[in-house]
């Protein structure tokens, strides 16, 4: 690496230089807009302006419990309000939020709290029972804030201090809250892999509010408008998760009205949806498709026209995108992960194709996109070597950003992999065009290799996604005597008492063959129809669990 030595000019010495912490996105949307509402389903509306104050309110109650700079809080919630207001008040204060994954096995959710380091505990009374087993194996956690919906009396062994709202009305409207290092770590949570316990993912106060502004620039970008003080924002990614994509700090930052749907129901999605005008939404793949399948919809009872979402976690297949966009959902993609806070990538089309047709524009909003500002991307060969940009030489991504996270918590050895040559490396396979659009071809751990040929599989879920009558699919390697592995395919049908002829589709993915789009031995040997396909904690299809069953 080249290193130079620029001018540096000394700072005025009453000069200051504040630091990037979370607060100032919460006081930018106040002055944003103050007046704009923070929703939670149809239970709870306030204004921003409330909402900074409940912040406050949030910092004395957790004070008075004697959480203290340094400190992990828990949060085992729904979307909500008050994970909003913990989003903020907690790192705030100098502790770190730990947003624990609720749909982790039980002894993996302990196993992340006790990695994590937890003290205190804010905790949804739907996950009470879940935590009660595991509180004497977790003697750190001085005492459990409980989070209730409407209040009612509730008797659990847990050492509860009381009750989120009845606590939250007797703290003062204002916090002073204390001014310190923006490289403090700010948030914690936990992602899963392959093998072994999940990895704890951190970042800090600069990491945080420097993916924003990146988000927001994004967000804003022209053919990719997604979000302003004006529109109305809806998440359908949990919190938990990579804290909702970022956005609910990039919604605050703008001011815009944000709304929490609680648990994920498809009757208080589709209603807050409706009578909230929302107009946007992220989630990956496998949530949309189950909302564009959801009957009401469907049928034309509801009318989503205008509502723009935002898929990742995993590629938007073009079948998916046109089925939205044939209900008026108009759906984009973007690329990250869990270690990258996430955004690294976003579908803003050339000003070419987004004055073009759906359907010339429909394989450019299913690819990645363009790196974000900020963001340095390449492909490269196994030997570190970037690979042309062509559109077709594929390998692994890696990745440099301000919000990379730094490593994995007390994982000195997955550190030095996931950063090995100075590099984060992300694990998926691509490939970059002329243009700078990046193409996710597969996981590393995903490709199939057929008789030394390399297989895509999101390739032939794209195709195999295309043949009537098919919702969902999932194609994995399983192991072959001869030809090392073969593809295999799980698909949901779109009306499970009548699935396609399997015959059928081997034709269909036959004429691909023809068209020279696959090889002949890409043709799953097996492909099989279920009532579900397996999924992770996230809503992603998850392949460890289908390999077993396959």
């Amino acid at each position: 690496m080249n290193t130079v030595t620029p001018k540096v000019l000394p700072a005025t010495p009453s000069a200051t230089n504040p630091p990037l912490l979370i607060g100032d996105l919460l006081d930018s949307g106040v002055r944003m807009a103050g007046d704009n509402p923070i929703v939670y389903r149809d239970l709870s509306r306030h204004s921003y302006r409330r909402f900074r104050e409940r912040v406050h309110q949030l910092a004395h109650l957790l004070t008075a419990q004697g959480v203290r700079a340094g400190d992990v809080v828990a949060v085992l919630d729904w979307d909500s309000h008050r994970y909003l207001e913990a989003f903020f008040a907690v790192p705030m204060l100098g502790a770190v939020l730990h947003t624990v994954n609720v749909r982790l096995a039980p002894e993996q959710i302990h196993y992340t709290m006790e990695h994590a380091e937890d003290d205190f505990v804010l905790v949804h009374e739907d996950f009470v029972p879940l935590l009660e087993p595991l509180a004497e194996r977790l003697p750190r956690i001085r005492g459990y804030l409980l989070c209730q919906d409407a209040p009612r009396p509730l008797e659990s062994p847990l050492p509860l201090v009381g009750e989120y709202e009845a606590l939250l009305a007797e703290q003062p409207g204002h916090y002073d809250f204390p001014t310190f290092d923006e490289n403090a770590v700010a948030t914690l949570f936990y992602t899963t892999g392959t093998t072994g316990n999940p990895k704890g993912v951190f970042f800090t106060h600069r990491q945080l509010v420097l993916h924003t502004l990146g988000e927001a620039s994004t967000f804003q970008s022209p053919g990719f408008a997604l979000l302003n003080r004006d529109k109305v924002y809806m998440p359908i990614t949990p919190m938990f998760h990579v804290h909702a994509w970022g956005v609910p700090y990039t919604a605050t930052l703008m001011g815009a009205t944000q709304v929490y749907p609680g648990r994920y129901e498809p009757e208080m999605l589709v209603k807050l949806l409706v009578e909230e005008r929302v107009d946007f939404s992220h989630c990956v793949p496998t949530l949309l498709n189950m909302v564009v399948a959801a009957e009401p919809i469907r049928s034309g009872r509801v009318d989503l026209t205008g509502w723009k979402v935002l898929v990742g976690g995993s590629p938007l297949t073009q079948p998916l995108a046109r089925k939205a966009w044939e209900l008026g959902i108009d759906t984009r993609s973007a690329y990250g992960m869990s270690e990258t806070c996430p955004l690294l990538t976003a579908d803003i089309l050339p000003r070419d194709i987004d004055q073009a047709d759906f359907e010339t524009q429909l394989p450019w909003r299913c690819k990645a996109g363009v790196a974000v500002p900020l963001v340095r991307l390449q492909v490269v060969d196994e030997s570190g070597t970037p690979l042309p940009q062509d559109g077709e030489s594929v390998g692994e991504v890696r990745v440099r950003a301000p919000w990379l996270t730094q490593g994995y918590y007390k994982e000195q050895a997955r550190s030095e992999e996931l950063w090995r040559d100075g590099w984060l490396h992300t694990g998926d396979v691509a490939a970059l065009d002329e243009r700078g659009f990046l193409q996710i071809r597969d996981r590393i751990k995903d490709v199939i290799k057929t008789g030394g040929e390399w297989i895509s599989s999101l390739d032939l879920e794209n195709l195999i996604g295309q043949f009537p009558g098919i919702d969902e699919v999932a194609v994995i390697g399983v192991p072959d005597d001869q030809w090392g592995e073969r593809p295999a395919a799980l698909a949901v049908a779109s009306d499970l008492n009548n699935p396609p002829d399997v015959e059928a589709l081997k034709a269909f993915l036959t004429g691909f063959v023809e068209q020279g789009k696959i090889n002949r031995w890409a043709i799953p040997s097996f492909i099989r129809f279920v009532d579900e396909i397996p999924k992770t904690s996230v809503g992603k299809l998850d392949k460890k669990r289908i390999r077993q069953e396959v």
